[in-house]
């Protein structure tokens, strides 16, 4: 976290008898832009002052039908130790405070505050007349649901504490505001219940938040990369959301969530492996359903990661494991074809990675088409030229499908990851390749950890206790304590 050097808007402190020279420093700092207004105004005959604002900062009808019209038409005493006690009780706005700095006069101007700077007095008001452009409160575009709420977070951070602060209506609820970046100033805020959250959990966040040295924040997803605890791991040890319904049941579960001013995206943590299998509408349905939908990821993830891999070992090493009658028919089909199955397999994958990214870069409107009909015409015409094989665009097929079942982007792309490694451990030693690169996995998902949770609890270290909401979800009624991570504070839901 970092702070403007106070060299590069010079150390000037106003003191009341230089106003002109004041306003003047001002302009200067900020390089006099087209959209800085200066207007003068006078209270008394002795008492001038100069109202300073960014017209494309602030609300320009509450400045002008407020603000200036308050300050023509009131009268106000004569003497310059009384005005600005005054003026503090007599405007109308929530939000005023003093200063006499000129740093703080022009990061106050950056963020939408206007300034009231009268001479022969001791103080400069700041008056926050903020008003940003931002985008209403809309469907989720990533996490959908079909039962729940269909609210999303926008961009504008006091709109997303609003969603947070409908939900949780408690005074254990806190939040901590900070500032990172620079050049930017970005607004961060720490999220937490002081009576589920642990404290060491909360100081750590707090710790590597300050220790953020950077010169922009324009997304989560930069401080998502300062505080994570694994920075070479396809695995994210913070969970990213756009709901507000996810971030306040993790937080009324005893993690922390952090919002960014500017990002729809929140972050919580700490994380695990198996909630990244965790969808929204998993508390919306009916335990069994939930239990079965959440059984369906774990296998669409099996296929995703291993169908390709398995295809490769099988056809280039281990044909004994197939059937007669099926191997048999797939090296009828691999008949002519020039490549060998690990070369297939790379090129049949990488050119559907192709499509589903063009899919997404291209505009929303010929995106999806384009990537089905690519997809289809592709596929068909490389079978039909004998580059592949019809088993091969099976095999692709049924991977992107279960590719897509991840409830979490960020996951989905891990899964792709994991997907490439075994196909190339699978082309060099078969399935020998794939139980090894199992193993990798297993030992380094061991290694990691979420702000000093493992990273596969509670199944390794083991907390039967937790098991309730893992791979199967138990009624509500029988969800009596909290997970294990907040072992320090109460472990009865709805106990005081």
């Amino acid at each position: 976290m970092q702070k403007k050097d106070s060299s590069q808007t010079g150390s000037l402190f106003y003191d009341g008898n230089n106003s002109n020279y004041f306003v003047n420093q001002i302009m200067n700092t900020l390089h006099n832009p087209p959209d800085l207004v200066i207007r003068m105004f006078t209270l008394s005959p002795e008492l001038q002052g100069f109202c300073v604002f960014i017209k494309t900062l602030v609300d320009k009808n509450k400045i002008e039908h407020e603000l200036l019209h308050f300050l023509t038409e009131e009268c106000y005493p004569s003497e310059s130790d009384k005005i600005i006690s005054s003026l503090q009780s007599r405007i109308p706005f929530s939000s005023i405070s003093e200063t006499t700095d000129l740093n703080h006069c022009v990061q106050s101007l950056l963020s939408g505050v206007c300034l009231l700077i009268i001479s022969n007095t001791s103080q400069v008001l700041l008056l926050d007349a903020s008003k940003t452009t931002h985008r209403n409160v809309s469907e989720p575009l990533i996490e959908s649901t079909v039962r729940g709420p269909q609210e999303g977070f926008t961009e504008d951070i006091a709109i997303n504490l609003s969603l947070l602060r409908k939900r949780i209506k408690t005074v254990h609820f806190r939040i901590e505001q900070f500032t990172i970046g620079m050049e930017t100033e970005t607004k961060v805020s720490l999220l937490y219940l002081v009576n589920l959250a642990p404290i060491a959990l909360v100081d750590e966040f707090r710790k590597r938040v300050c220790a953020i040295q950077i010169d922009s924040v324009l997304d989560s997803a930069y401080v998502e990369e300062w505080i994570q605890d694994k920075t070479l791991s396809p695995f994210s040890t913070l969970l990213n959301t756009e709901r507000p319904d996810i971030l306040a049941s993790h937080l009324l579960e005893g993690r922390v969530g952090m919002l960014v001013d500017g990002s729809p995206n929140a972050l919580v943590g700490p994380v695990t492996f198996f909630q990244f299998f965790i969808a929204p509408e998993d508390y919306y349905q009916r335990a069994d359903i939930a239990t079965l939908l959440r059984c369906l990821r774990f296998l669409s993830f099996i296929l995703a990661t291993f169908v390709p891999a398995f295809y490769i070992a099988i056809v280039s090493y281990n044909q004994e494991l197939l059937p007669h009658t099926l191997l048999i028919s797939i090296s009828a089909q691999r008949e002519g074809v020039p490549f060998p199955a690990f070369i297939e397999a790379i090129i049949m994958m990488v050119t559907f990675e192709v499509l589903r990214e063009a899919g997404l870069r291209m505009p929303r409107i010929a995106g999806q088409a384009i990537s089905i009909v690519g997809a289809l015409v592709l596929g068909q015409a490389a079978v039909s030229a004998g580059l592949v094989s019809a088993a091969m665009v099976i095999v692709v097929a049924i991977t992107a499908i279960s590719n897509f079942v991840s409830p979490s982007y960020s996951f989905g792309i891990a899964q792709r990851t994991l997907q490439f490694f075994y196909m190339v451990l699978a082309g060099f030693m078969g399935l020998f390749g794939v139980l090894c690169g199992v193993l990798f996995t297993i030992v380094h998902l061991a290694s990691i950890k979420s702000f000093d949770v493992p990273y596969l609890s509670p199944v390794a270290p083991t907390f039967f206790s937790d098991w309730k909401d893992i791979l199967v979800r138990v009624p509500r009624p029988w969800m009596k304590t909290y997970p294990q991570m907040n072992k320090s504070k109460r472990r009865q839901r709805g106990s005081s």
